[in-house]
C-alpha cells in the first residue's frame, strides 16, 4: 500500500473516532436524572435527605449537578460523611448520619461548675454531635478558664459511643493552678517610679493577701484597659507629649506566671500659659464663659480638667439656650518653654432634635422606669452632655450589667433616635451578717430586699438584727418616683429593744412607724420630710435607779413631725476622701401622743486631702432639745454623748449623771466636734488599712429639773486625742481607736479602747 493510500486511511479512522466521541458526548449531556435512591439512613427520612439534596429528578446527570448535591448535604451538619454514585440514569445517594448526643458531661472542673460550663458551649443534649462544633465548644471553654486566670488548662473532649447512633460527650478538664501576674515592670519612666504607676493601673502583682480577688490575674481586656489608666495620668500631670510604646504579656514556661512590661516615653512636662475662648456664635459675649474653666494659667497642664471645662461649658451654653454648640480644645504646645496654650473654639453645629427613644433589653424592668432618668425626651434638642448624664443615670440604677445610649439616624436629616439598649442584672440581695463592737457587744443580721420591685424601681427591704445589748426588726418600702415625679416616698416600720442598765439603769422598747418624702432641692442639696409615730416603753428599771428615771417608768406614745436638709458634695458616700456634707435636722412633737417636744441638729464634715497620702476630716454638730407646754423633755428625748459620738468615753459617758447612782440622764444641749488625720502604714494600698490620729471634743449638759443636789452636771469642756487603725477588709469594715481623755470631769464614764467589726457574706 502506498503512501497516498494509508494517509487517506488515516483520516477516515480519526473522522470516524471523532464523530464517536461527539455522539457520546451529546448522550451524555442529554443524559438526565430518573431516579433518585437514599441509602443509610437511619433517624432521618429519606424524604428529609431529598429536600436537603437541592437535586431532583429531571435534573441532568453532571459534574456541577452532583457538587451542588454534595454541598448541601453536607452544609447540613447531619452527615459524617456523603457518596453519590451513578448507576445508569439512577442516582445513589450514601450517606453516614452524624451521631445525637445523648448527655453532656464534664470532669475534673472545681473552679466553675457544671452550669456554669453549660452555659458557655453551644452543644446540647438531642443535638446532632459533629467535631466541627465540639472544636469550637472546647475554644469557648478555653476562653472561660483563662478569664478565670487559668491559662494552664487543659480540656480534652472524649466520645462515648451509644447504640442506635448516639454518643455521650465528655469533657475531660484538668483546670490547673490560677496564672497569676508575677511581676508589672515599666521601661522608660523617669519622673515616676514603678511602684506609683502600679498603682494607677488596675492589674496587681500576685501576694498572700489578694486571695479575695482577681486583681492578680491576668486578663487582656484588663490590660488593655490599664494601657488607657496610664496615659490619662500621664495626660492629668502635665505629660502631654505621653506615648505608650508597647505593653506585652509573657507567659513563663510552666505557664504558671505572666510578666507584664509596659513601655513608655513620658515626654515633657507642660504648664498653662494662655487659655482663650474661641466662640463663633453670633452676638455671644465669651466673656462670660471664664467663670466656668476649671484650672488657672501657670498650673500643670491636666487633660481632665480640659475636659471638666468644656462639659462645663456645654452645660452653661444649653442655660443660655445655645442647644446646638460644640466646644473643642485646641492645644499648642511651646517645647522649648514647655507650655501649652488653650483655645476652646466654640462652633455651631446642625440643629438636631430627638424623634424617638427606642428601649430594648429590659425584660423586667418597665420602660417608664427608664425614662424617667433621661435628660432628653422626645422633641428635645439633642444635646451630647445629655446624652452622656442620661446614660451613666441609668448604670447609676443598679439595676443593668450595661447601659448604653446610641444616637442613630431619624427620619430627616434634622432628627435623630435615641436606642436605649440594656442588660439587666439580679435586683435582689440577701445577706447575712456577724460582728462584735463595744457598744453592742456581738452581734448577727439578716436582711432581704429588693431594689427593683416587679420592675417597678420600688424598693423594699427587710431586715433583723440580734445583739447582746441590743434587737432590731425593721420594713422598708419606697417609692422613687411617687406620682411620677422627683419624689422619693417611703414607709417604714420598727421594733426595736435596747439594754441600756449599764447607762441607765433601764430597759428600752421602741415600736412604731414612720412616713417620709424626699426631693432634690439642686444637683447637691436634698430635703427630706418625714411623720414618726412610736410607742416608747422604759421597763426593767432597777429599784436602786435614780428617781429621775424611775418617774418615767412606763409607756410614751410620739407622733413628731420633722425635716432633713442636706448638702453633700463628697466624692464618695462610703469612703470619702475629699468634699463637704452639711446636714440640718429639726423634729417637733405634740399633734397628738403625749411627747410635747422640739428638737434640732446642725453639723457639717469636711474632707480635704492634704497630700496624695495624708487625708483631714474635721466635724462639727451642734444640737437642743426643749419642750413645748409645761410637761419636761424626758429622758429618751434627750442627747446622749460618748463611744462613737466623742471617743475617749463611754457610751453616755458625758453629761448630766446622778452622781449617787451613776446613771447617766441625758442633756438637752449639745456641741461636739473632731479632727482626724488618716494616712498610710506601709502596707499595699490596696489592702485598705489606714492609721488615723484623731481628737473629740465636745459637751453635753442641762435637764429640765437640775435643782437635785445628786445631780451633776455643766457645760464644761471634755476632750479626747487618740490613734487608730481601720481596714476596709473583704468581709467588712473593722475600726480600732485608742483615746485618752485629756479634759473630763469626775463623773464622767472614760474607755481606752473602742473596736467595731462587722462581715457580710
Amino acid at each position: 500500500m502506498n503512501a497516498n493510500k494509508k494517509s487517506h486511511l488515516a483520516v477516515i479512522v480519526a473522522l470516524t473516532l471523532l464523530v464517536t466521541l461527539l455522539c457520546t458526548g451529546v448522550a451524555q449531556a442529554q443524559e438526565r436524572i430518573r431516579e433518585i435512591q437514599i441509602l443509610g439512613v437511619q433517624r432521618i427520612e429519606p424524604a428529609t435527605v431529598l429536600t436537603y439534596l437541592d437535586v431532583q429528578a429531571g435534573d441532568p446527570m453532571d459534574q456541577t449537578t452532583l457538587n451542588r448535591a454534595l454541598k448541601s448535604l453536607f452544609a447540613t451538619g447531619l452527615f459524617a460523611d456523603v457518596t453519590l454514585r451513578q448507576r445508569g440514569s439512577t442516582l445513589e445517594v450514601n450517606v453516614v448520619e452524624n451521631p445525637v448526643i445523648s448527655q453532656i458531661a464534664f470532669e475534673g472542673n472545681d473552679k466553675l461548675d457544671d452550669d456554669q460550663l453549660m452555659a458557655e458551649i453551644q452543644l446540647r443534649p438531642r443535638q446532632v454531635f459533629t467535631r466541627t462544633k465540639v472544636q469550637s465548644d472546647v475554644n469557648r471553654l478555653y476562653q472561660v478558664y483563662q478569664r478565670n486566670g487559668k491559662f494552664s488548662a487543659s480540656i480534652e473532649p472524649k466520645v462515648i459511643k451509644l447504640d442506635q447512633n448516639r454518643v455521650n460527650l465528655v469533657f475531660e478538664i484538668d483546670e490547673g493552678p490560677i496564672t497569676d501576674v508575677e511581676s508589672i515592670r515599666f521601661v522608660g519612666n523617669k519622673r515616676f517610679d514603678d511602684d506609683k504607676l502600679r498603682t494607677e493601673i488596675s492589674t496587681k502583682e500576685a501576694r498572700w493577701y489578694r486571695f479575695m480577688n482577681s486583681d492578680d490575674r491576668y486578663d487582656p481586656d484588663r490590660l488593655a484597659y490599664d494601657q488607657e489608666l496610664l496615659r490619662r495620668f500621664y495626660l492629668s500631670q502635665g505629660y502631654a507629649d505621653f506615648r505608650l510604646i508597647s505593653a506585652t504579656a509573657e507567659l513563663s514556661q510552666d505557664k504558671d506566671n505572666f510578666f507584664l512590661t509596659f513601655t513608655l516615653e513620658e515626654g515633657q512636662r507642660y504648664r498653662v500659659r494662655n487659655i482663650h475662648i474661641d466662640s463663633q456664635l453670633r452676638y455671644f459675649d465669651a466673656e462670660v464663659l471664664k467663670q466656668y474653666i476649671t484650672f488657672n494659667s501657670g498650673e500643670w497642664y491636666d487633660a481632665d480638667e480640659v475636659t471638666s471645662t468644656i462639659d462645663a461649658f456645654t452645660d452653661a451654653l444649653g442655660d443660655m439656650q445655645y442647644a446646638f454648640v460644640s466646644v473643642k480644645p485646641d492645644i499648642q504646645r511651646n517645647r522649648e518653654e514647655r507650655t501649652v496654650d488653650i483655645t476652646f473654639t466654640i462652633n455651631e453645629t446642625p440643629r438636631v432634635f430627638v424623634e424617638r427613644i427606642d428601649i430594648n433589653g429590659n425584660v423586667r424592668t418597665l420602660d417608664k422606669v427608664i425614662r424617667r432618668e433621661l435628660e432628653l425626651v422626645e422633641g428635645d434638642p439633642f444635646n451630647r452632655s445629655k446624652l452622656a448624664e442620661s446614660e451613666q443615670a441609668i448604670k447609676d440604677m443598679g439595676y443593668f450589667e450595661t447601659a448604653t445610649i446610641t444616637p442613630m439616624q431619624g427620619s430627616d436629616p434634622d432628627k435623630t433616635v435615641l436606642d436605649v439598649e440594656v442588660v439587666e442584672q439580679s435586683t435582689g440581695e440577701l445577706s447575712v451578717g456577724a460582728g462584735f463592737s463595744t457598744a453592742d457587744g456581738p452581734l448577727a443580721d439578716f436582711s432581704i430586699r429588693e431594689r427593683n420591685l416587679l420592675g417597678k424601681g420600688q424598693d423594699l427591704l427587710l431586715s433583723a438584727t440580734i445583739a447582746g445589748e441590743r434587737t432590731e426588726f425593721n420594713l422598708g418600702f419606697t417609692e422613687p418616683y411617687f406620682l411620677d415625679r422627683d419624689l422619693s416616698a417611703g414607709i417604714d416600720l420598727f421594733h426595736i429593744t435596747r439594754d441600756l442598765q449599764d447607762e441607765s439603769s433601764y430597759d428600752q422598747r421602741r415600736s412604731g412607724g414612720g412616713l417620709r418624702l424626699g426631693f432634690p432641692l439642686s444637683e447637691k442639696w436634698r430635703q427630706t420630710l418625714r411623720y414618726r409615730y412610736e410607742r416608747n416603753e422604759i421597763t426593767d428599771v432597777q429599784a436602786d435607779a435614780s428617781r429621775f428615771i424611775r418617774d418615767q417608768e412606763g409607756d410614751r406614745d410620739t407622733s413628731a413631725f420633722g425635716q432633713r436638709l442636706v448638702y453633700d458634695d463628697r466624692d464618695s458616700v462610703l469612703w470619702p476622701t475629699e468634699g463637704l456634707m452639711s446636714w440640718f435636722d429639726t423634729e417637733a412633737a405634740g399633734a397628738g401622743g403625749d411627747a410635747t417636744y422640739f428638737s434640732t441638729k446642725l453639723g457639717s464634715t469636711y474632707y480635704h486631702p492634704i497630700t496624695d497620702w495624708l487625708n483631714l476630716n474635721v466635724l462639727g454638730e451642734v444640737g437642743a432639745v426643749t419642750s413645748i407646754g409645761d410637761s419636761d423633755v424626758q429622758i429618751n428625748e434627750r442627747f446622749f454623748l460618748g463611744g462613737p459620738t466623742l471617743r475617749g468615753f463611754e457610751s453616755a459617758g458625758v453629761g448630766p449623771r446622778d452622781v449617787t447612782t451613776t446613771d447617766a440622764l441625758g442633756g438637752n444641749y449639745f456641741y461636739r466636734g473632731s479632727a482626724e488625720l488618716s494616712f498610710p502604714v506601709g502596707l499595699p494600698e490596696e489592702l485598705g488599712i489606714k492609721g488615723h490620729t484623731f481628737t473629740d471634743f465636745g459637751s453635753l449638759w442641762e435637764i429640765d429639773d437640775p435643782s437635785d443636789p445628786d445631780i451633776a452636771e455643766g457645760n464644761s469642756l471634755r476632750a479626747a486625742a487618740g490613734v487608730g487603725l481601720s481596714w476596709r477588709s473583704p468581709l467588712g469594715p473593722v475600726r480600732v481607736d485608742y483615746a485618752l481623755p485629756y479634759v473630763e470631769e469626775s463623773y464622767d464614764e472614760t474607755e481606752s479602747f473602742r473596736f467595731s467589726f462587722g462581715t457580710r457574706f
